[in-house]
């Protein structure tokens, strides 16, 4: 028989051609980055390729936990700034934060009775020894916090969860008679539990649904400098099993979810073991509640793993962070790229923990902690106030933070900081009921998380902390691009749906 060798070097080639298609076939993504060099969720290209690339691989086939939600913070030091803008400017910050043009928050949390990031004291029982709360009013709110939420509720084409804090009882139902520090008296117990179903009545009656509660902001208090109440995990636990949850099971609102915990992750072990101790105990937690204080780059992951092995299938959701002890930098985009600001530890941490408090740059600890979050289970983020003033408050103790939208409302003047470019990355591309799916990353100066949202559609999130221009190929079912992320950029990828 006699071989055509033409024949088959044609045949090869052709194999060859089909073989190289098919390796080379294209995976279709939209990229949206944000970066020092001044990109905002801005859309951009991918390019052609680059032998020294590294590669991102997606699998959408292990999963783990389902999301949530994203979001801030209604507080009435936000919500009294956004009183005092124009109709025009009030509306472009809520559009912001909840419009389908805008980040499209989907979890967000409240305080009961006030906090720092309030104008003054105030509680919703101010009556002394009123037992059965007859007295019980959300007057208070009803200027301010309420029509924020009613006005953002408005905008939301989704809706969004709204998780509620109490930071202290009034005075009078704790043993030191104070806003600040002090625990909850046994015998006012039954009062507390009835000041929670109280809450939902007022809110359910000025059409606003409460989706869960934590039991106590940052139960080991805040150093004795604004409304605190203390508890031990066993004293929450038995608050909870005997007392708050029996009472919103009675009263019909068993659906109303309960966190426990809601302070720092370095805090979790004991708290998880005694509330997930027995079936009894845990009976009426639905989840636990953390914060980032701990360090301005740590995300502890070990911690994070523990209270998700515990019980797999509570909530594990960071309901605040921000960037603390610091006053807002005005329209300077790049202050918040750097690693300038610093937060409580810098000044008083102990000398064996000083190294968790390093100054660090904003975009970074807050893009690094959720990707982190969200690479060891947490399932929601909350950010803290939604606006500040220039100064970083109002607030009643001087307590000066930053929050991603800043105002002047003397001159009716908005700026949107990199911090909330930085938050939208995650919260309007990556929706609830969303299940984080696993990632393979060649490259470990770039932090990586992917979600598959319900839609069917791939969020992949890549952060370049570093100065160099980074490039890679991602990978999903057989198909690939590649991308280049800028220095100091955050990028979410859209794959969409099949």
């Amino acid at each position: 028989m006699k071989i055509d060798l033409k024949s088959v070097l044609l045949f090869m080639s052709i194999l060859m051609i089909v073989s190289c298609d098919k390796k080379q076939e294209v995976l279709d993504v939209e990229i949206y980055e944000t970066s020092a060099k001044g990109n905002k969720l801005s859309k951009i290209k991918p390019f052609s390729g680059d032998e020294n690339s590294s590669t991102i691989k997606i699998n959408d086939q292990k999963k783990f936990q389902t999301i949530t939600g994203f979001g801030g913070s209604f507080t009435e030091s936000s919500a009294y700034l956004l009183n005092k803008l124009s109709k025009e400017k009030r509306n472009e910050i809520l559009e912001a934060y909840f419009g389908e043009s805008g980040a499209k928050y989907s979890l967000t949390r409240t305080h009961m009775n006030s906090c720092d990031f309030s104008l003054s004291n105030y509680s919703y029982t101010p009556v002394a020894d009123d037992v059965e709360l007859k007295h019980f009013s959300v007057a208070e709110d009803k200027d301010d916090i309420i029509p924020m939420i009613k006005d953002a509720m408005a905008i939301s084409k989704d809706g969004f969860k709204i998780i509620a804090s109490p930071w202290s009882a009034a005075p009078w139902m704790k043993d030191n008679n104070s806003w600040v520090g002090g625990k909850l008296l046994p015998k006012y117990y039954d009062t507390w539990a009835l000041f929670f179903s109280k809450y939902l009545d007022a809110y359910k009656n000025e059409g606003i649904d409460i989706w869960g509660f934590t039991v106590e902001n940052e139960p080991h208090g805040n150093g004795n400098n604004w409304e605190s109440m203390h508890y031990s995990p066993k004293e929450m636990t038995d608050f909870v099993q005997n007392h708050l949850g029996p009472k919103l099971e009675k009263d019909g609102k068993s659906e109303v979810k309960i966190l426990g915990y809601d302070q720092n992750r370095a805090g979790l072990k004991e708290w998880v073991d005694e509330m997930y101790k027995t079936e009894e105990s845990a009976k009426y937690f639905d989840g636990t509640a953390i914060h980032w204080y701990e360090s301005t780059y740590e995300v502890f992951p070990e911690a994070l793993q523990y209270a998700h092995q515990k019980s797999p299938d509570k909530y594990l959701i960071e309901t605040e962070g921000c960037v603390d002890s610091e006053v807002p930098k005005w329209r300077d985009d790049l202050w918040y790229w750097s690693k300038e600001a610093t937060d409580w530890g810098w000044d008083w941490a102990s000398e064996k923990d000083r190294y968790l408090h390093p100054k660090y740059a904003p975009v970074n600890r807050y893009a690094r902690d959720i990707i982190g979050c969200l690479n060891n289970y947490v399932d929601g983020w909350v950010d803290w106030n939604m606006v500040l003033d220039t100064q970083g408050g109002p607030n009643w103790f001087k307590n000066w933070c930053v929050a991603p939208v800043i105002v002047d409302p003397e001159k009716d003047e908005v700026y949107f900081t990199p911090i909330y470019y930085t938050l939208a990355h995650f919260s309007k591309y990556i929706r609830p009921e969303a299940s984080i799916i696993e990632v393979t990353n060649s490259d470990k100066e770039l932090q990586v998380t992917a979600a598959k949202n319900p839609d069917d559609s791939i969020a992949v999130v890549v952060f370049n902390e570093g100065l160099n221009l980074k490039s890679f190929t991602l990978n999903f079912l057989e198909k690939s691009v590649s991308v280049k992320i800028d220095s100091q950029a955050i990028q979410t990828i859209i794959i969409p749906a099949n």
